[in-house]
Parts: C-alpha cells; sequence; structure tokens
C-alpha cells in the first residue's frame, strides 16, 4: 500500500510538471505568425537583390550581354552556367525566396481586422503584381515552368506549364489586379512597401507599366493581345517620369546596401571589367554615359575587356563609383523602359499617342539624366548621325534594340530579355564558347533529378533542355 501511494504521488507530480513545463512554449512576447508587410518586404527585397546583385553564383546576365567582362574566371562568359549550379540559385530564389513569401502575404493580408476592406483588397492585389513579375521572369528563364502546380505544398512533383499558358494567365491577373486596387484604402505601411512605400496610385502605373512589358514581350508571338494590351495600359495610365520609377532603395549601411557593393567592395574583388563590345560602342558614338557608367584604367584610358578571355584589372575600364554606391537603389522598372517600349509600339502600329521617335528620344534623354548628364548632352547626343532615328543604321529594332542595350547598363536579366526579342547590337561571340548563344537556362539539376518526369515532359514539349533553345515569344 505505501509503494503504491509513493508511485500514484509520482506521477501526479509528473502530470503536473508536464503541464508547467508546456506552459513555457506559450509565445507571449512573439508573434504568433509573420505579418503581412513583413512577408511582402523580405519577397521584394530577394527579388531585387537576385536582379541587382553580380554574384557570379546566381546573376550572370551582364556577362551573357557583354556589358561586362571578365578577369580570372571565365566560365560564365563562355555560358558555362552548370559549373556552379547557376539555374538552380536563380530558381530558388525566385520560388523559395520571392513567391513563397508573396503567397503568404496574400494569404494573411484579409485576416488583419485592423485595417479596411479597400486595404486588404490592396494588399493582396499588390503581392500579386509582385507575383506576376516574378513569374515572368521565371518563364523568360526557362519557358515552361511550374505555374498552377508551384506553390502546393503538399505536391512535391509539380508539373509545369506552358510558357505562353502562363504568359496569357500573368496578363489576365494583371487586369484583375488593376481592378482591385482602391485609392479609398491604403497599401502596405511605408516600413513594408520598399517600392512606392503604400501609394496606390504609383502602384496603378506600375502595374500598367508592368502590363505594356508583358505585352511587348509577346508582341511577336501574338500581336493582336500584345496590341490590345498596350492601349489599354496606356490609356488607363503608366510610368511618366522618373518620379513613377519602380526603385528599391538601399542604405549606405550594412546589412541594408546595394548588392553590388557587397559584390565588388566589400568583398574587394576584382573579378569585373567593362567588355570591350560595350566601351567600343559608346567610344564609336561619343556617348556621355561612358564616364557615367564607368571609370577608366590605371592609365586614364577606357578599354574594355575581351569577353571570355583573361583580362587584367588594371588595364581595362571599370564600373563608375555611383555603380559601386552601397545606396545606389535598385531599378524594378522604370521611366526609360516604357519610353522604349512605346517607341517600338509605334512601329509595330499600335494605337499609342506620339511618335515612335519622340519616345525613344525621351528614353535615351531621362537614361543620360537618370544616370547624371545634362539636358545639353543629351541634346547634343540625340542630334548625332548615328544616334538621331532618322539617321541611325537598320530598322528599328536595330536603333531601338541598340540603344536599349546601353540604356540597360547595369540590369542585366533585362537587356538579355530585350536582347533576345529585338536581336541587337550585333555581339560577337566569346572567345570559347561552351555553347551556342543562351536563348534561355537549362533547367536545373535538382529538377532533372527530383521531378524527373514533368522535367523529361516539359523539356520534349519546348524542344529540348539546351541554352539554344528559344523561348516562346523568341521568333527570330
Amino acid at each position: 500500500m505505501k509503494k503504491l501511494l509513493i508511485i500514484s504521488i509520482s506521477l501526479f507530480t509528473l502530470a503536473a510538471c508536464t503541464k508547467d513545463i508546456e506552459q513555457f512554449n506559450e509565445q507571449t512576447k512573439n508573434a504568433a505568425q509573420a505579418p503581412a508587410g513583413t512577408l511582402f518586404s523580405n519577397a521584394v527585397r530577394n527579388f531585387a537583390d537576385g536582379l541587382t546583385s553580380a554574384s557570379v553564383n546566381l546573376n550572370v546576365f551582364r556577362q551573357t550581354v557583354q556589358h561586362w567582362a571578365a578577369t580570372t574566371y571565365q566560365d560564365e562568359p563562355n555560358y558555362d552556367f552548370t559549373t556552379r549550379n547557376i539555374p538552380q540559385a536563380w530558381w530558388l530564389r525566385m520560388y523559395r525566396d520571392v513567391l513563397v513569401d508573396l503567397k503568404e502575404a496574400k494569404r494573411l493580408a484579409p485576416l488583419d481586422i485592423t485595417i479596411s476592406e479597400a486595404t486588404k483588397k490592396n494588399r493582396v492585389a499588390i503581392a500579386d503584381i509582385m507575383q506576376v513579375y516574378t513569374y515572368s521572369v521565371l518563364v523568360n528563364t526557362f519557358g515552361n515552368v511550374p505555374y498552377l502546380e508551384s506553390l502546393d505544398y503538399d505536391n512535391l512533383f509539380p508539373k509545369y506549364d506552358d510558357a505562353k499558358t502562363i504568359y496569357d494567365d500573368l496578363l489576365k491577373r494583371i487586369n484583375d489586379d488593376l481592378a482591385a486596387l482602391n485609392e479609398s484604402g491604403s497599401g502596405f505601411e511605408s516600413t513594408s512597401d520598399f517600392v512606392y512605400g503604400g501609394d496606390i496610385p504609383k502602384w496603378k502605373k506600375f502595374a500598367n507599366s508592368l502590363k505594356i512589358k508583358l505585352a511587348m514581350t509577346i508582341a511577336d508571338a501574338d500581336a493582336a493581345k500584345a496590341k490590345l494590351a498596350v492601349e489599354e495600359a496606356v490609356a488607363a495610365g503608366v510610368i511618366t517620369s522618373a518620379d513613377d520609377n519602380a526603385i528599391v532603395k538601399y542604405s549606405a549601411t550594412t546589412p541594408n546596401t546595394n548588392p553590388i557593393w557587397v559584390d565588388l567592395v566589400q568583398s574587394n574583388r576584382q573579378d569585373w571589367v567593362a567588355a570591350n563590345t560595350f566601351v567600343d560602342k559608346l567610344k564609336e558614338l561619343s556617348d556621355p554615359r561612358l564616364s557615367l557608367y564607368l571609370k577608366p584604367n590605371d592609365a586614364g584610358v577606357y578599354v574594355g575587356g575581351v569577353s571570355g578571355s583573361n583580362n587584367t584589372y588594371a588595364n581595362c575600364a571599370k564600373v563608375s563609383n555611383k555603380i559601386i554606391d552601397p545606396a545606389l537603389p535598385g531599378l524594378l522598372l522604370d521611366y526609360v523602359e516604357v519610353e522604349f517600349y512605346k517607341a517600338e509600339a509605334k512601329e509595330r502600329g499600335f494605337n499609342v499617342a506620339g511618335t515612335a521617335e519622340e519616345h525613344y528620344n525621351n528614353a535615351i534623354k531621362a537614361s543620360i539624366l537618370y544616370w547624371g548628364g545634362t539636358v545639353a548632352q543629351a541634346d547634343t547626343y540625340l542630334q548625332s548621325a548615328g544616334v538621331a532615328y532618322t539617321t541611325a543604321a537598320g530598322s528599328y529594332k536595330q536603333k531601338i534594340g541598340s540603344q536599349k542595350w546601353i540604356a540597360l547598363f547595369n540590369r542585366g536579366f533585362e537587356a538579355w530579355t530585350e536582347y533576345r526579342r529585338l536581336d541587337y547590337p550585333v555581339l560577337t561571340p566569346p572567345a570559347t564558347a561552351k555553347s551556342g548563344y543562351p536563348n534561355r537556362f537549362t533547367y536545373p539539376t535538382n529538377e532533372q533529378t527530383v521531378n524527373k518526369t514533368n522535367y523529361k515532359d516539359a523539356s520534349a514539349k519546348i524542344g529540348g533542355d539546351k541554352v539554344e533553345t528559344k523561348l516562346f515569344w523568341d521568333k527570330y
């Protein structure tokens, strides 16, 4: 009996202790879940960092379009993107670090009882707009990608969707998001919205500008759909000045500095120099952005490095101090880009106000001013025979493509997309190219091994998992 009493007391004590221990698992000070705004800001920051980065392990597009050349490691300039598994890093960043957070922000925003219904809808729409942009980047990188099943946690083997079908749906989503944005409500708090600080009218302009971007990308594949979307977007209101630019602000102090500063200055790397293809074109045109984009070599001369060959750092021009400024904003979409799209739209016969020449001039002037040039420099440049729209060589694709390539310096991914679309300027293949020109990334290794059935199906449908395979919108 005594033993039974002791056992009973012990069990009672254990039960009491267990209850007491469990109470320490209750979070009394920390939030039970991350706020929607925090998830949104994290997603946008990861997206901007990816597009801005100069890391050889992630963003190699400056080399692919021959804005930059390398001093030592020549894998990426020679189209070797698999040694460092760059497709995997790009894929994971867009899906895991951006899209997943945006999905969760969309789920949580309507649950916030402290904000109005209009504000809830605005936040969901804004997060969706950024999802649309991110999916477009994935399609423009790989072609067919997981879309409808991509963010289902219970599905480890998502099917790939047709790239054109995805694009059609992205345009539909943009329209739905625009319809949902309501100026009677606000957006995310300014501390969470690094782009527009919750300004709904500016988000509307951004969404319409993104709509133009999507539409012009598919213009050679579906001219009628592109025409309708562009005309709707322009009529509704797009980015009309640098004040409307979609930028992510960086800080002069860590940990919120521009990734380029981290990759080049903080890391004390001397891996990258200006490519001779780019330097020579700026010199040929007496482009005032030469000294704004770049600083001369150690001898005070602007000389570019050869893409795909070893180059001596001291002998070559490097990016300017403005580009390695830790507080340089990251550009997501800007007035320059929109004006070039309008110029092209006019040449395609779309109903857009103004002339192709006017929009072309607006774009170039805005680019020069953004980087620190003057109106006088821009006017002189636009009057030169090699630049003036009436005298510059070639078709509208050559005129616009060549100048857009110059204006998109430091925006390597966008420059790569526009180069594939417009096919100008003509780039000389690097010294020991591993392949033909990379029109896409191959699918990540993880997809090839883990999601093998869907990977094989997607590869077959796009014409083969090769870098030379053209995307559906790349018709020429």
